[in-house]
């Protein structure tokens, strides 16, 4: 089912509940054992009404003498028990008081032990319940990982924490709002239904024309229950979305004085996303306040004739069935109890509405959790894939083809080839693919056409986690965590120790002012790594790459934000380390290109020219009008 269809039929709901079994099924027996304890409250509770109604209304009120099971349960003798015959003396009033004391005493132990019960399954439902939103929770987000950044660059991301966080807890609402609480206001309508029916046949009447005209509003308005329902939680996905988005732009927000803008834009969405939620529940009130009116209108007829029958003490129409109870004619106790369950009815009505309304909602939020676990991923492992070799000689990108959206391709018919032991800087103006080049060395993306290669063999050919173990990338966007310097290196990688990680912090100039951090190495960096300078992140970002002691390394702008002393170092320890290597270099730094073994100068998605500083240089070409651009503005 597409996210945007709107298809409102029960089946079409009931098709999309049905998804959510596989997340069920492995609770299942916490489920039936739920179901089960929660019907035992459900008859303990409704039963223990029956039977306090008639002992308190006939026999402590009025005084009329006990059922057999009555007396059972009282533990009281032979004397209290009617004998059914017409005219037989009333309980005395020693009788009544022990009957009065013996219901309070079982009223109250009934209700602790009922208290104690029900809290004890509405905790176990929940625990299982929890269990049931993590699964869908941890799906939904390794989902997400393993889609092609085209989608994330085509997606905003609190639209996917919204659908991560927000719309994934609808699976345990469906269970809750959908199955469960239904099968209970089922159950409680059948039995006040039933028990309706058996003291008046016109009962049965008066509930049939409520259920229609219930039935008639309700179908008038679910489709704008639901299209607003829809509305609702598309305005605060985009909401957080924005909330991302202020929080992420912060520094620069502040640094643009920016804050009143991005206030006014928040404010806009925030209103958008409250409106939304208002008219939701505004239909949903319109809802709840029609059926209530019909219910209760049917009430009002049906507390009429029970009012009427009880003053003639009317004979119910299937007395013999509830004699048990002494419901055999409209007496007080009869007129009390069949006014509880029609008050029950016209309630029951109410709550029915309510949670069709919620299974509108429901229903929604379901196909945006499910809408990002139908997604494809584009990148994709094969079937049978082929082992990663233990020597990367070469790495080819062979007429590579590739564009975010078919129609404007990126790169196009891009050759390139990088062998073991060498340094290739790609080289070019904004915006001409460099990263997005090196993004398919990666997997990030696959080629539209052409393939990159490793000793000759396509990497569709091997698994994407082969590859990403034998490709590491230190991207020009140094996203560092809330930890320690040692937990951000080694990110990914438990099993390194301390001294491996000390000689990637040396390899990228990171090691001196590591120590001159409070705790050095346990320092905690801050969230996105706030207490560093962009420097220091970036080496940082180089330190953790270099760890991973990979075939093939990719440095996005690594020394962009180096002082050119520092640089020097970074760049002369890389060419140290990678002897045995394959590194790929995408950089604006002139001192950085002059020491590459090869240089791609890229424009329009294209490589233009390939070589050495000095011989493209000489050729007065493409890459010499860059290189004398780049002066000319750093002289300027």
């Amino acid at each position: 089912m597409s996210e945007t269809a709107d298809d409102r039929s029960l089946r079409a709901i009931f098709r999309l509940v049905w998804r959510c079994w596989p997340y069920y099924r492995p609770q299942l027996k916490h489920l039936i054992t739920i179901v089960a304890l929660n019907s035992l409250i459900g008859v303990a509770y409704f039963g223990g009404i029956v039977v306090v109604t008639d002992l308190v209304e006939n026999k402590i009120l009025l005084g009329s003498k006990l059922e057999p099971v009555q007396a059972t349960l009282l533990f009281v003798d032979d004397g209290y028990i009617t004998s059914g015959i017409e005219g037989e003396p009333l309980l005395t009033d020693e009788q009544r008081k022990r009957v009065r004391l013996g219901v309070l005493a079982a009223a109250a132990a009934f209700w602790i032990i009922l208290t104690a019960y029900t809290t004890a399954v509405w905790y176990y439902m929940v625990w299982t319940f929890q269990r049931i939103n993590q699964q869908l929770r941890v799906e939904m987000l390794s989902r997400a990982e393993y889609l092609s950044l085209r989608y994330h660059n085509d997606t905003r991301t609190g639209d996917a924490i919204y659908r991560i966080y927000q719309d994934s807890a609808t699976i345990t609402h469906t269970l809750q709002y959908f199955i469960l609480s239904p099968v209970r206001v089922i159950a409680i309508s059948l039995f006040a239904a039933a028990v309706l029916t058996m003291l008046s046949l016109w009962f049965a009447l008066i509930l049939f024309v409520s259920a229609a005209a219930i039935v008639g509003l309700t179908r008038r308005l679910t489709p704008t229950i639901r299209a607003k329902a829809r509305l609702s939680r598309e305005l605060n996905s985009d909401l957080t979305s924005r909330i991302q988005e202020n929080l992420t732009a912060m520094r620069v927000i502040k640094a643009n004085g920016a804050e009143q803008l991005m206030m006014a834009r928040f404010d806009h969405d925030s209103q958008g996303a409250l409106d939304a939620a208002f008219q939701f529940r505004k239909y949903m009130s319109l809802l709840m306040l029609g059926v209530i009116l019909i219910g209760f209108t049917g009430f009002a007829v049906a507390e009429y004739f029970m009012a009427t029958w009880s003053v003639i003490e009317k004979a119910t129409y299937m007395g013999a069935s509830v004699s048990m109870v002494g419901f055999v004619v409209w007496n007080l106790g009869a007129y009390k109890y069949a006014t509880a369950q029609s008050e029950q009815s016209a309630l029951n009505a109410w709550e029915w509405a309510s949670l069709w309304c919620f299974i509108q909602d429901l229903s929604v939020g379901l196909q945006r959790a499910f809408y990002l676990l139908d997604l494809e991923p584009e990148v994709t492992d094969p079937l049978d894939p082929s082992p990663f070799p233990d020597s990367v000689e070469d790495i080819r990108f062979s007429s590579v083809t590739f564009g975010y959206k078919p129609e404007k391709p990126v790169l196009s018919e891009v050759s390139l080839t990088a062998r073991k032991g060498s340094i290739t800087a790609i080289v070019g103006g904004t915006g001409v693919g460099k990263s997005t080049l090196m993004s398919l060395a990666i997997r990030l993306y696959d080629p539209d056409s052409g393939s990159v290669e490793v000793n000759g063999k396509s990497l569709r050919d091997f698994a994407i986690s082969d590859v990403r173990v034998n490709v590491a990338i230190a991207l020009q966007q140094n996203t560092l965590f809330a930890q320690s310097v040692t937990d951000n290196l080694r990110y990914g990688q438990d099993a390194i120790d301390d001294k491996a990680i000390e000689s990637a912090a040396r390899i990228a100039c990171a090691h001196e002012f590591i120590l001159e951090l409070p705790m050095g190495y346990a320092t905690e960096l801050g969230e996105r790594g706030g207490k560093l300078s962009t420097g220091q992140r970036q080496r940082l970002s180089i330190a953790r790459a270099v760890l991973r002691d990979s075939a093939i390394l990719i440095l996005d702008e690594p020394t962009a934000a180096l002082d050119a002393e520092t640089e020097q170092r970074v760049i002369a320890n890389l060419a140290e380390w990678g002897k045995d290597k394959i590194v790929f270099i995408i950089t604006h730094r002139l001192s950085t290109i002059r020491n590459a073994d090869q240089i791609a100068f890229l424009d329009d998605g294209k490589i233009k020219e390939i070589g050495t500083h000095n011989e493209l240089m000489s050729k007065t070409g493409d890459y010499a009008k860059f290189v004398n651009a780049e002066l000319g503005e750093a002289h300027g």
